[in-house]
């Protein structure tokens, strides 16, 4: 029965270690890519709402979004999934909006605009 509590105890500071350095690793790559300064406050929200809510990102605010960089853009998603407050969101399908968005601000950016 001893072994089996510590079992359990080796698993619960395995899963808590594993999820301090998850957002160790985040705030590091934010923090050295100074990944919070890189977007227009307007902007941050219209991608937040986007991706945790519902709604699109517009134009300008998808060459913000594309401009903060998908390294910066992926560490802000997963800290703030970390949050207790969004604990009742699925991140399987927060991460798939998340790369959706991406792809499809990519996709407008790099394509030629039409010629005048």
């Amino acid at each position: 029965m001893a072994s089996l509590n510590v079992y359990s105890a080796l698993v619960v500071l395995f899963l808590t270690c594993g999820a301090a350095m998850a957002t160790k690793e985040n705030d590091q790559i934010i923090k050295e890519n100074n990944c919070e300064t890189k977007m227009g406050l307007l902007c941050v929200l219209e991608a937040f709402t986007s991706i945790f809510e519902t709604g699109s990102i517009s134009d300008r605010c998808c060459g913000e979004l594309v401009g903060l960089g998908k390294v910066c853009h992926s560490a802000l998603v997963k800290r703030t999934l970390e949050n207790p407050l969004f604990k009742d969101l699925s991140p399987s399908t927060i991460i798939a909006k998340s790369i959706q968005k991406w792809n499809n601000c990519l996709a407008l950016i790099d394509s030629p605009s039409p010629s005048a």
